[in-house]
């Protein structure tokens, strides 16, 4: 059963046709433009001729089985009453996680404004007994610091999302800051455990990483939601994922994954870690917690 005031469009492929301009809602700026290229590059990169080629080398090779493709991760997603329709924070944070953890999915949790949007992941996680990424949008260290102390007893991985800096609205709302190599520096050896970089996504990203050299870089546009330069991550990938990857530890990528094909392409380029957002929420919306482990397995099998 369809959950009552979802935003959802409930579209039978989520590409970024149905919500168009959406914000609040699942939508994105200019159009959903970056959420329908994310969509669609995977697919032009699925007709390459060399792509084609090295995934029948790597399909030869077993490299292709479900257990050696990349971790399928719970996207951080946020903002479940503005942009899902959902009645509060705390009940869509219970049951997502739940789902997910019911489904064998890596967790992750964001954080926003209000507070509880972070202490319902936080809870969330500690109710289903796992561990969890957790992405910290860029806010004064000091504040950043604050939420790592929230978090300390459930997070496997800390991040900075340095994306969240380009929407303006919380950027004016809580003083988000343009992060230097020298204040990410600072946080990853305050976290001590790994640190991730999320929102990778420009050209420039690749020097602030090359002299960082985060634990994981997280290439992101935030799904296309956030007003940003005209592409997709696939194309980022394809471009920089061997630069990306000289300096870190591991690659994860998210952005109009939607297939088994998608995952086999995103291997190719070293990716450990692919994070799932819309297709999730859709998902529970439509049916329940155990529509997100139908989606999975649909996901890793089509």
């Amino acid at each position: 059963m369809k959950k009552e005031n979802s935003k959802c469009h409930f579209c039978a492929n989520c590409r970024g046709t149905g919500c168009i301009g959406e914000l609040p809602g699942l939508g994105g700026f200019g159009g959903n433009i970056n959420f329908k290229l994310n969509c669609a590059q995977w697919d032009v990169l699925a007709e390459k001729k060399e792509i084609i080629i090295a995934l029948k080398e790597a399909e030869e090779r077993g490299l292709l089985n479900r257990t050696k493709l990349p971790k399928i991760r719970l996207a951080p997603i946020t903002g479940a009453v503005e942009n899902i329709g959902w009645p509060d924070e705390k009940t869509y944070y219970l049951e997502m996680i739940q789902a997910a953890a019911n489904a064998g999915i890596n967790l992750s949790i964001g954080d926003g404004c209000p507070d509880i949007k972070l202490k319902s992941g936080i809870q969330a996680v500690r109710k289903v007994g796992k561990k969890a990424a957790v992405f910290i949008k860029p806010y004064p260290d000091k504040r950043i610091y604050e939420r790592m102390e929230w978090a300390d007893s459930i997070a496997e991985i800390f991040g900075v999302d340095i994306d969240s800096y380009n929407i303006l609205t919380m950027r004016h709302k809580v003083q988000l800051e343009k992060k230097t190599v020298q204040q990410l520096e600072e946080i990853k050896k305050h976290c001590k455990r790994p640190f991730a970089i999320k929102g990778v996504f420009n050209p420039e990203d690749i020097d602030l990483v090359s002299e960082l050299k985060p634990d994981i870089v997280y290439v992101s546009n935030h799904g296309g939601r956030v007003e940003n330069r005209i592409g997709s991550t696939a194309d980022f990938l394809a471009e920089y994922y061997k630069q990306l990857l000289n300096s870190c530890g591991q690659l994860w990528i998210d952005g109009g994954i939607r297939k088994l094909r998608d995952i086999q392409i995103a291997s190719l380029y070293g990716v450990s870690e692919i994070l799932v957002g819309r297709p999730f929420i859709t998902a529970l919306c439509n049916e329940g917690i155990d529509g997100v482990a139908k989606e999975f397995n649909k996901m890793m099998t089509e």
